[in-house]
């Protein structure tokens, strides 16, 4: 009888013990748990759609809360290609930040949830849209639509209600103009966009001596045609034609035809991707010849050879990054890491676009850990000190304007139907072909 009683007893107190255990876990963690579901908020109208993933894990994560991160998409429209690509970066971010364990600030841990629309290309669905996923959807932090355009755009709205954004795929030096305090930059700015192409030209042919810049009217466009010219000039050599033609261009025959009586060594500019795609066909066309063509933004995207075949042989084009760099991380997955969970996700080869959105989350994710707050003057505060190595390059931010001083472009250029990074030499994988041969 004792036997049995002093059994019930330390029954009773295991019991005990392990409530007042389950108890104080919860209480540690900040309350009762939430589902382990991840959520992703998507749509490609005026109304969010949710669409649950249940994700099973062999631990148990309890979340504290949710990080809503939002923003537009050009899911249609002219920049489609490009902010489709973006968008698969976004979302492979959220997939695996929230299968590492999720962000972690002081004792609690949230998962985090996408809030995106389609802003169809448009600025004025990015007005409508940043302001209502500020006011109506409740949105913690903010990442910019694709293109340099509607990114200005949603920066004035992000400055108007204090909301952090990380502004990707939106090079143009003047967002950062602004005296703007809640954006931050990731990409080179576009003012240096096409420098690595003039250090190129250069070292390949010191006697050249003229150059053509075409781009288009738009505000990133405008930034790197200008940051260009400025080099271009300073290193000695002479523009011999400097203009633009409007976005959503159907024939650039007549500059073209103007662009071929100046006769220059290097022709170079663009915009995005549909107008970079028929700059070269109607120069071919026309038999615009040059040495060089370096076409920003359309040149780096696999689409660019699938649209121009073996026309897009030797033509170069700047890039933010390219799956064959070569780069030490400090801060989230490496690049193999990345490339194959991009190539698993989606079944295609990530581009810059791609990497730009995965890594502009990224380090929002690294300025919230830092700030250990959701509030948007901390965590922009820490992104001032932020100076990381992660697989997209190196990331850090002038503390004033918020613009990028530490990430480099490279360039690439189509041999034989495969793109190849060939500038910076250390980084490069071959050899630029120069002269390009003519038509």
């Amino acid at each position: 009888m004792n036997k049995a009683i002093s059994r019930l007893t330390a029954i009773s107190v295991i019991i005990i013990v392990i409530l007042a255990i389950i108890a104080a876990y919860f209480a540690f963690y900040g309350g009762a748990p939430t589902t382990t579901t991840v959520t992703t908020l998507t749509t490609t109208s005026a109304v969010p759609t949710t669409t649950t993933v249940t994700t099973l894990t062999t631990t148990s994560i309890v979340y504290a809360g949710t990080i809503k991160v939002g923003f537009t998409t050009s899911v249609t429209g002219s920049l489609s290609v490009e902010g489709t690509r973006q968008l698969h970066g976004i979302q492979l971010w959220q997939e695996w930040v929230n299968t590492h364990g999720g962000i972690k600030i002081g004792n609690k841990i949230y998962n985090v949830s996408l809030v995106y629309y389609d802003d169809q290309s448009s600025k004025d669905n990015v007005v409508a849209f940043y302001e209502r996923l500020i006011t109506t959807d409740k949105v913690d932090f903010l990442i910019s639509p694709y293109s340099s355009g509607l990114a200005f755009t949603a920066a004035a709205v992000a400055e108007k209600y204090h909301k952090v954004m990380v502004a990707t795929g939106a090079a143009s030096d003047s967002i950062f103009q602004q005296g703007y305090k809640y954006t931050v930059q990731l990409y080179t700015p576009g003012s240096l966009y096409l420098k690595s192409t003039i250090d190129l030209l250069l070292t390949k042919d010191p006697n050249a001596k003229n150059i053509a810049i075409i781009y288009e009217n738009e505000i990133f466009a405008a930034s790197v045609a200008d940051g260009a010219k400025k080099y271009a000039e300073s290193k000695g050599l002479n523009v011999v034609y400097y203009d633009k033609y409007p976005s959503n261009p159907t024939d650039l025959s007549s500059l073209l035809t103007v662009i071929k009586s100046k006769n220059p060594d290097a022709i170079i500019g663009g915009g995005h991707f549909a107008d970079g795609v028929l700059l070269i066909k109607q120069a071919k066309q026309l038999n615009v010849n040059a040495k060089l063509f370096s076409i920003v933004v359309a040149a780096p995207e696999d689409k660019f050879r699938d649209a121009l075949g073996a026309d897009a042989n030797y033509i170069m084009g700047p890039s933010q990054w390219e799956p064959d760099v070569k780069y030490t991380v400090n801060y989230g997955p490496s690049v193999s890491e990345f490339i194959n969970m991009y190539v698993k996700r989606f079944n295609e080869t990530p581009t810059y676009h791609s990497a730009g959105g995965f890594a502009a989350a990224l380090v929002l994710q690294a300025a919230i850990e830092k700030a250990q707050s959701l509030d948007s003057d901390k965590v922009r505060e820490a992104f001032n000190s932020l100076d990381l190595k992660t697989f997209f390059g190196a990331f850090k931010i002038d503390p004033t304007t918020g613009l990028q001083i530490a990430h480099q472009m490279i360039l690439i250029q189509w041999q034989d139907g495969k793109k190849y990074t060939v500038w910076p030499p250390e980084a490069a994988s071959r050899e630029p072909i120069y002269p390009k041969p003519s038509w």
